[in-house]
């Protein structure tokens, strides 16, 4: 089971092939067309806008790469970090 938002490369037609012909692998469900608040990548974005940025001003772009990489690799070594972001109230999918 794999859950999408509505991004073209989610829904382009190699991809539907894919599916259509491997029904027995894979379930795609999508979230509604405009739902942030459901898509638990958001939350994510948000902690990086708040915690690798917002503590710092970078200068130029290879700073601002630099602080979001170290952030992003920082949340992969505490994976209950990421693990927080699907048990957010409003992302919370329900058991299977």
């Amino acid at each position: 089971m794999l859950i999408l938002d509505g991004h073209p490369a989610h829904r382009a037609r190699v991809v539907r092939t894919w599916v259509a012909a491997n029904p027995h692998l894979i379930e795609l469900h999508f979230l509604p067309g405009y739902s942030p608040e459901l898509n638990p990548a958001e939350c994510l974005n948000q902690d990086v806008k708040t915690n690798a940025l917002g503590k710092r001003r970078p200068t130029n772009v290879h700073q601002l790469k630099a602080d979001v990489r170290r952030f992003l690799r920082s949340c992969q070594r505490r994976p209950a970090r990421v693990a927080r972001y699907f048990r957010e109230r409003h992302v919370r999918y329900p058991p299977a």
